[in-house]
C-alpha cells in the first residue's frame, strides 16, 4: 500500500455529504472548504446571500461540490427548513458541523431576555434541533458525525462571557449527550474549542490591539489562530480516522488552555 492510498482509507471524505451551518465565513467556512476538498460534497447554510455564493463559487473552482442554503437559525421553523432545503440537495448528510454563532457580549448585570434567547437560539437550540433531525438517521446507517465549534469561555470566563459562554457550555455538553446515545451505534460527536482566532465573530475585541497581543501571549505559540488553524482538525474528525474519538473537546488553540 503506497502512502496516497493509505491517507485517502483514514481522511478522505469521497462519497459523504456535510452540512456546515456559519460556514460562509471565518472558522465555519475553512471549515466548509476543508470538508470539501477532502471530497465531501457540502451544504453551507448561513445567513447572508452574497457571502455564500462567494464560498460555493470558490469551492466550485476548486472542483469541489459544494452548495448553499440561506436561513434564519435564530428560530425553529427556520432551523427546520434549512435542514429540509439542505438534505435536499446532496441527500441526508452523514457530517454536521454546528459552527454558526453570534456573539452579544452586554456586562452580565445588563442581559435582557431578548440576548439571552437569541443566544441560546442560535448557538444550542439550532444544533439541538439539527441533531435531532439529523443524528438518528446516522446511528441507523451506522456512520455519522456531528462537531460542534464551542469555546474557550465553555470551560472557563473571560473577556464578559455572559450569555455566549453559557450556550458553549451547554453545547458542550450537548456533544457528550448525543456521543453517549449515538456512539454505539458509529456516529462520533466532539467539539472543536478555538482560542482567540482572528474572525469577524471577534471584531470588538480586535479592535483593541493591546487586548490582541495580549491573547497571543496567552498561547504557547506566540500568536492568534486564523480560520485555516481548524482545517485539519476537522477533516480528522469528519473522517473514518476519528472512529475511536468521541464526547471530546479537541483544542484547537495554539496552547491558550495549557498556559
Amino acid at each position: 500500500m503506497n502512502s496516497q492510498t493509505y491517507l485517502s482509507e483514514l481522511f478522505s471524505l469521497d462519497g459523504h455529504v456535510a452540512l456546515v451551518t456559519g460556514g460562509s465565513s471565518g472558522i465555519g467556512r475553512a471549515v466548509a472548504g476543508a470538508l470539501a476538498r477532502a471530497g465531501a460534497s457540502v451544504v453551507v447554510v448561513a445567513r447572508r446571500e452574497a457571502e455564500l455564493a462567494a464560498t460555493v463559487e470558490e469551492l466550485e473552482a476548486d472542483g469541489c461540490r459544494a452548495a448553499w442554503v440561506s436561513a434564519d437559525l435564530a428560530t425553529r421553523d427556520g432551523v427546520r427548513e434549512a435542514a429540509e432545503r439542505a438534505a435536499a440537495v446532496f441527500g441526508e448528510p452523514d457530517i454536521l458541523v454546528n459552527c454558526a454563532g453570534v456573539n452579544l457580549r452586554p456586562p452580565m448585570g445588563e442581559i435582557g431576555e431578548d440576548v439571552w434567547d437569541t443566544t441560546m437560539a442560535v448557538n444550542l437550540e439550532a444544533p439541538f434541533l439539527l441533531g435531532q433531525r439529523f443524528g438518528p438517521g446516522m446511528a441507523e446507517r451506522g456512520f455519522g458525525r456531528i462537531i460542534h465549534v464551542t469555546s474557550q469561555q465553555a470551560h472557563r470566563a473571560f473577556v464578559q462571557s455572559g450569555a455566549y459562554g453559557v450556550s458553549k457550555g451547554g453545547l458542550e455538553s450537548l456533544a457528550r449527550s448525543q456521543a453517549e446515545a449515538w456512539s454505539p451505534h458509529g456516529v462520533t460527536c466532539n467539539t472543536l474549542v478555538p482560542g482567540f482566532v482572528l474572525t469577524p465573530l471577534n471584531a470588538r475585541l480586535q479592535s483593541d490591539p493591546d487586548t490582541v497581543e495580549a491573547l497571543a501571549k496567552r498561547t504557547l505559540v506566540g500568536r492568534n489562530g486564523v480560520p485555516e488553524d481548524f482545517a485539519g482538525a476537522a477533516v480528522f474528525l469528519a473522517s473514518r480516522a476519528s472512529a475511536y474519538v468521541t464526547g471530546q473537546s479537541v483544542y484547537v488553540d495554539g496552547g491558550f488552555h495549557a498556559h
